[in-house]
């Protein structure tokens, strides 16, 4: 028993160091009596959504619907799951039908043993489109969303009205130069905009040892991410973190997303061979901005880039009228 509380112990020391405190300082904080964080009861926080789940693709996939008219289909990514849409989905659901979904490898749905390179992903997407008879649909996707929606785009382009992504960009050959040491004098307790470093993209490439590490507290590693990318770091509640550290404890649930870091290969792979897109196609950057801006500028003409003032990279839940403010202009026939 000692030895275990030592290794854990070292592993959230040199791990997760913050500005010379260890984030045991920033420990998760428990969900308050009462704060029930299941799908069924989170669902019950939000009037007229319902789980859902459909058999595509050899996997099942978990996600929350509400509302009536053209679909719109939410993406997350990491580390958290459908709900890290809940501010602008019941604004959302008055126009559309709304569907936030658990990934390949997230929350409720399946977490088989391959597939977590960003084109299966996206025909994942693609064939609940078709089980649901749904012609096209409007697709927002965050972080690992991001890189999904935009691969949906690229390769079921008739599946996609419009295009939106939040603050991320699809894996491309310069994913193959990220910086193994941050740039002196630019990492520290907050994410520098010009100099984001993305030690987590090398740890997550891992196998076995993350599992060995964070099962049972993944939220100790979630707790830096979201003080490091988060600007207001109340939006993202006690209960919430609650809700993503319990999403992500177990050794299959670390292993499957570390996975999609780990097709990172594969989908800068595929990369190669898009083309520029010709839907409509939003960008809604915080710290990465100018990286976002870069691929659309590139790969969809025509597209436009927006910076959120003030806001870290989990824009939905930061800044979520902002967000609701862009969308309502981009969404207008």
């Amino acid at each position: 028993m000692l030895a275990k509380t030592v290794r854990a112990g070292l592993a959230a020391t040199l791990l997760f160091p913050l500005g010379g405190q260890c984030v045991a300082q920033h420990t998760l904080k428990k969900s308050a009596p009462g704060n029930a964080i299941s799908d069924s009861d989170l669902v019950k926080t939000l009037p007229g959504f319902q789980n859902e789940s459909v058999e595509v693709n050899g996997v099942r996939l978990h996600y929350v619907a509400g509302g009536h008219g053209s679909p719109i289909l939410l993406l997350p990514g990491w580390p958290e799951t459908w709900w890290a849409y809940r501010k602008i989905m019941p604004r959302l659901a008055k126009d559309h039908r709304v569907l936030s979904i658990d990934l390949r490898g997230m929350g409720s749905s399946s977490r088989p043993a391959d597939g977590y390179d960003k084109k299966t992903m996206a025909n994942d997407i693609a064939q609940l489109l078709v089980k649901l008879q749904y012609d096209k649909a409007i697709v927002v996707g965050h972080d690992i969303g991001a890189m999904v929606a935009f691969s949906l785009a690229e390769n079921h382009p008739d599946q996609v009205e419009k295009l939106v992504m939040l603050d991320s960009s699809h894996p491309s050959p310069a994913y193959l130069s990220l910086a193994l040491l941050p740039s002196p004098g630019t990492f520290g307790e907050k994410v520098d905009d010009d100099h984001p470093y993305f030690w987590w993209f090398a740890f997550h490439q891992v196998k076995g040892l993350p599992e060995q590490l964070l099962e049972g507290r993944a939220g100790l590693e979630q707790e830096w991410f979201f003080h490091y990318m988060l600007k207001d770091e109340s939006s993202i509640t006690p209960k919430d973190r609650a809700v993503y550290a319990a999403a992500y404890s177990s050794r299959d649930s670390i292993r499957a997303s570390n996975a999609w870091y780990q097709a990172f290969d594969q989908d800068i792979k595929d990369y190669a061979s898009y083309q520029t897109l010709s839907m409509p196609v939003l960008g809604v950057g915080g710290p990465s901005y100018t990286r976002l801006k870069a691929l659309l500028d590139l790969k969809a003409p025509g597209s436009l880039t927006v910076r959120v003032a003030g806001s870290g990279h989990f824009i939905a839940e930061e800044k979520p009228l902002e967000l609701l403010g862009f969308l309502d202009k981009f969404l207008k026939p």
